[in-house]
């Protein structure tokens, strides 16, 4: 019997800090050789896109996929998680909620790693469904006093710092411009649709730590070449993904201004087989496109975890 989790079930369950151990393992498992990530595959016709994410964590017990379905009527993710010894299916999972705090923690765990341990400012971009994961996964990785968030919907940003104030209990403030949001943070984020650059490289502070989580394909691109000339890091979540979509580095990549060579996983930062910040003014930056492993890890958290509070439905398939 397989277990059938509906949103609500993992809303019951779920936290960020319980996202943010699963993704640094995952990373880490994925850099000790443990772990297979197969980059994102698409199926698409003119009203719908399939997307297809693959993986397996074999020390953690499981393998599988999250597929998701995007339309103009929306979204619609499930993480089929299965045994990686017997081959049977231990849950299906709805995976809207968790894969937008399981992005976000992709993200906290990039700052913590890379930011300054001093960090007390962050500006955001974007005051949709990912950029609160994004907010609420800042907040919990780091000690910050205030995050800036810039948006373009003015209502709809102020409803977001009022909400993202309660539930992270800091001061999330709306910025009044992109500049604003940049100058002077230590931690910057971009969540958005953006096809061109959100703000000018020259506002950057130095030291700052960029996490630039929106640009997943070709036509979406939040950060500039400017900014990249002025990262003396850039990781990313996995190279091979990075070179499929990160599509804030493909142009760079293809005009021979950056290299393969110079992007580092997440993971072998995180286990000390790469240098992370070297100095305080260092900029760094870390480009996110998502990976299985997040979600075949956050998943498995959550089916245990669901399981002792005897949620879900057991279906015979």
């Amino acid at each position: 019997m397989a277990l059938l989790l509906t949103e609500d079930d993992v809303r019951q369950v779920l936290t960020m800090d319980m996202a943010l151990a699963a993704v640094e393992e995952a990373h880490r498992e994925l850099a000790h050789g443990r772990a297979i990530d197969i980059p994102r595959q698409r199926s698409r016709l003119p009203q719908t896109t399939l997307h297809i994410l693959q993986g397996a964590l074999p020390a953690q017990g499981v393998i599988g996929y999250k597929a998701y379905t995007s339309n103009r009527s929306g979204n619609r993710f499930r993480v089929h998680l299965f045994d990686a010894a017997s081959g049977e299916l231990i849950a299906v999972v709805a995976a809207d909620y968790l894969g937008m705090v399981r992005t976000g923690a992709a993200s906290g765990v990039a700052a913590r790693c890379l930011a300054r341990p001093a960090a007390r400012v962050a500006g955001v971009f974007g005051s949709g469904w990912q950029a609160e994961g994004h907010v609420r996964a800042l907040c919990a990785a780091l000690p910050l006093e205030v995050v800036k968030v810039f948006a373009r919907d003015k209502a709809r940003l102020s409803d977001f710092c009022a909400r993202l104030s309660e539930v992270t209990g800091r001061q999330v403030l709306a910025a009044e411009s992109a500049e604003a949001t940049v100058r002077d943070s230590d931690v910057l984020g971009t969540v958005t649709t953006a096809s061109t650059p959100l703000f000018d490289a020259q506002w950057l502070s130095p030291g700052v730590h960029i996490n630039a989580a929106g640009s997943n394909s070709l036509i979406r691109q939040e950060i500039s070449e400017q900014t990249l000339r002025r990262c003396s890091l850039i990781a990313v979540d996995s190279v091979p993904t990075a070179l499929a979509e990160a599509g804030d580095l493909l142009p760079a990549l293809e005009k021979g201004r950056l290299h393969a060579r110079q992007l580092l996983e997440l993971g072998d930062i995180l286990i000390g087989r790469q240098a992370g910040r070297q100095g305080a003014d260092d900029i760094t930056l870390f480009e996110s496109q998502g990976m299985a492993i997040q979600d075949l890890a956050l998943a498995s958290r959550v089916v245990a975890a669901a399981r002792e509070r005897a949620l879900g439905q057991e279906i015979d398939l």
